[in-house]
């Protein structure tokens, strides 16, 4: 393992989070999955931090930098910016500790993410439509008022937080080979690798980025945090545009290899653990799934792949599970040049109905086509890729002109 000279954060501060934690954090499940194990040749265990306290990971880092605050710094109450995890911790730790908290989160954040956030007693502002803008309102507003910037990743208390998970995976599957996990700012990431490079150096440690919003890749190639604008991604909690100073200096010696992954690759994994782990977990809480999902010769089992928050509004749950359903090869998209007469469409859609299919949409029209034809756009639910094919082939052996797509 390389060292660092005079590292902000040690080990024995991890320790020392834990103990402040006790009482705080649930010591959260691992369960072993089966389809993820065939898929890397070995045990793959998913550590459950989507069934921690306020759903995600957030409120260990959270709770530790609150608590440690003095008197006369909770007299000024804290102040805190995210896109709903982070949110959700600072409102929980807050209100444990019994200060005032103010959050700043993005236009258009999950509603579930700031209705939670409220629940637990925060004030809530909306600021800009990035995380990266909401902490700009969130130090300013520090600066106005001299609440304390709680910030959700660059600290040595709440990387220290984060890093009790990797007490807990190595406590839980001491024999772990490699531990996999989503990356945004870095904090999470940081924490546990220090923890667990610490007592076992030969862990071999995954971070993964949504593609869409990867910043460490091209940090890590200049050696310094850069900024990297972030495009839309459905992984809003890992969507950071510059790397936090301490939690870069931590993953550039200890973390073992960045990747990143698609929007569809997100999907795919999403809707695997709903439909084989029975876990509901957000986009940006699977990424280390979808790497699994994406690159399984690079995990050395037995792996353990952390799904760091559940917290998803149910509408993009919907939307998610679609996407993630295409992506699995579970829908099938038709067009279908059909005989403008009677009963063409019925015969059609019985077809269809007894190679096993489910029709989800259809869009019946006559622009473009040619004089006595209607083309047909369906949309199908199947069974998956195989199956697909199968209906491919049987409708062409029928005589039905068809594209897929």
């Amino acid at each position: 393992m390389a060292r660092m000279s005079d590292p902000q954060v040690t080990y024995d501060d991890v320790v020392a989070a834990r103990e402040l934690l006790a009482d705080v954090a649930l010591r959260t499940p691992v369960l072993h999955s089966h389809v993820l194990s065939d898929a890397v040749g070995g045990p793959v265990h998913l550590k459950c931090e989507n069934l921690q306290r306020s759903g995600s990971f957030k409120v260990r880092g959270a709770y530790v930098r609150i608590a440690r605050l003095t008197e006369e710094e909770r007299a000024r109450g804290v102040v805190a910016a995210s896109a709903g995890n982070h949110a959700q911790g600072v409102a929980l730790g807050s209100g444990l500790v019994g200060i005032k908290a103010t959050v700043y989160m993005p236009e258009g954040a999950p509603l579930p993410k700031v209705a939670a956030t409220r629940s637990y007693g925060a004030d809530v502002v909306f600021a800009g439509h990035t995380v990266d803008a909401a902490l700009t309102r969130a130090v300013e507003h520090a600066e106005r008022t001299g609440a304390v910037f709680i910030h959700p990743f660059d600290h040595p208390d709440v990387v220290a937080g984060q890093g009790t998970i990797g007490l807990e995976i190595l406590e839980q599957v001491p024999e772990v080979g490699t531990i996999v996990m989503s990356l945004g700012g870095g904090g999470l990431a940081a924490g546990v690798a220090l923890a667990v490079k610490s007592l076992r150096p030969g862990v071999r440690i995954v971070a993964v980025q949504a593609e869409r919003a990867a910043a460490y890749p091209a940090s890590l190639a200049a050696g310094e945090p850069v900024m990297v604008p972030p495009a839309s991604t459905m992984a809003d909690g890992i969507a950071v545009g510059r790397p936090g100073n301490l939690p870069f200096d931590l993953i550039h010696y200890l973390v073992d290899s960045v990747v990143t992954v698609s929007e569809s690759e997100i999907s795919r994994a999403l809707v695997l653990c709903l439909e084989r782990a029975k876990q509901v977990v957000e986009p940006a809480g699977v990424a280390g799934v979808a790497a699994i999902l994406a690159y399984p010769h690079l995990f050395e089992p037995p792996v353990v792949a952390l799904l760091s928050g559940g917290n998803i509004d149910p509408l993009l749950l919907a939307k998610v599970l679609r996407r993630g359903l295409a992506a699995a090869g579970r829908y099938l998209t038709l067009r279908v040049p059909l005989p403008d007469r009677p009963g063409a469409l019925a015969a059609l859609l019985t077809r269809l109905a007894g190679l096993g299919t489910n029709v989800l949409d259809i869009v019946h029209g006559r622009l473009g086509m040619d004089l006595g034809e209607v083309e047909v756009q369906l949309q199908l639910e199947t069974k998956g890729p195989v199956h697909s094919a199968e209906v491919l082939d049987a409708l062409r052996r029928e005589g039905y002109r068809l594209a897929s797509g």
